[in-house]
């Protein structure tokens, strides 16, 4: 397979730019919904508070008979004080049936806790004691994990902007940030869509995720730069829109490979991994699949357009410059 990335490089930029708009519309209507507040639907983890959920207890004749009505969890929480609390109905993981729910509310002591529950079972029916979860996170920690999550990829960048400058030049660092806030934008964009969609949540593991996706897409980008960089020595006089195609397809069949073989594990924890490591597993998923993208046709024809648009394509290489403007 051989491919003229540059030829059809308008029609890459058009996906990327309506998937990553698409996921800043998402955002801002996260951000605006009284319950979310935020562009991605933040997990205790960040926020803070008490997450509870209540499973029906279905061996109870006629427990289980009536759907929940989610209007009247909320009239619940609301005469408990907790009007502004993000319920949810959620389905039992066994049978698939819509016999849980999930509030995500403000910190709570044991006795609310038990005040919420019993209103509650009075109203939609008696919970599985054995099923029932809370857990609790104070505001103050919540705070620090978004905090250090944010200093964590503001330097990771910092540090490939530099290695890359170093290597090889400042544009080409500059072309693989924008590729790797590429592949962040899609996947926190997706995950805000899920989010308001399907309630997806984002907690710590999702920060460590968008760490790993970097990594893995630098690591696509530099190899494609490398060749790059060795064909621009070897023919130096070849137009700049041939040399990165050339130097894609010589690099395709290792992407697809690395990138496929990750995917496999990746789904393994997805689809078996439990509810801990799935969104950490689906992240990665969607982030990879954009780095292998973005390294491709991103980094790469944004590389090419601009050495076009100066007249010339000069790369140093061992301390001396080779000018690629006659080929152009």
């Amino acid at each position: 397979m051989k491919l003229s990335i540059n030829k059809s490089r308008s029609l890459w930029w058009t996906i990327s730019s309506a998937i990553i708009l698409a996921g800043i519309i998402s955002m801002v209507i996260s951000w605006q919904n009284p319950n979310i507040k935020a562009p991605l639907r933040p997990s205790l983890d960040f926020v803070g508070g008490t997450r509870l959920q209540f499973e029906r207890d279905c061996t109870k004749p006629g427990n289980c008979d009536q759907a929940i009505d989610i209007n009247i969890v909320r009239e619940v929480a609301k005469a408990q004080g907790l009007g502004d609390s993000s319920i949810q109905i959620v389905a039992d993981k066994g049978t698939g049936a819509e016999n849980g729910i999930l509030i995500r509310t403000k910190n709570l002591d044991g006795e609310q806790r038990s005040n919420l529950q019993n209103a509650l079972s009075e109203k939609v029916g008696a919970f599985d004691q054995q099923k029932n979860q809370f857990d609790t996170v104070g505001p103050t920690l919540g705070a620090e994990l978004f905090r250090s999550g944010v200093i964590a990829l503001i330097v990771s960048f910092a540090g490939i902007i530099i290695y890359l400058t170093f290597r090889f030049q400042l544009d080409y660092a500059v072309f693989a940030i924008v590729a790797l806030l590429h592949d962040v934008f899609i996947t926190a964009g997706i995950f805000s869509i899920f989010g308001l969609v399907l309630g997806t949540e984002v907690d710590s593991l999702f920060i460590v995720a968008l760490l790993t996706i970097t990594g893995f897409s630098v690591n696509d980008t530099v190899v494609i730069y490398d060749r790059i960089r060795e064909t621009l020595k070897t023919n130096p006089n070849r137009p700049i829109a041939d040399i990165v195609d050339d130097a894609v397809n010589q690099t395709l069949g290792r992407s697809i490979n690395t990138t496929f073989t990750t995917m496999l594990s990746l789904f393994a924890i997805f689809l078996f991994g439990g509810e801990t490591l799935k969104n950490f597993a689906l992240a990665l998923i969607i982030g990879f699949t954009a780095g292998a993208y973005s390294s491709i046709f991103i980094a790469s024809t944004l590389l090419t357009l601009w050495r076009e648009r100066n007249g010339q394509a000069t790369m140093v290489v061992s301390g001396e410059s080779i000018d690629t403007s006659a080929g152009n």
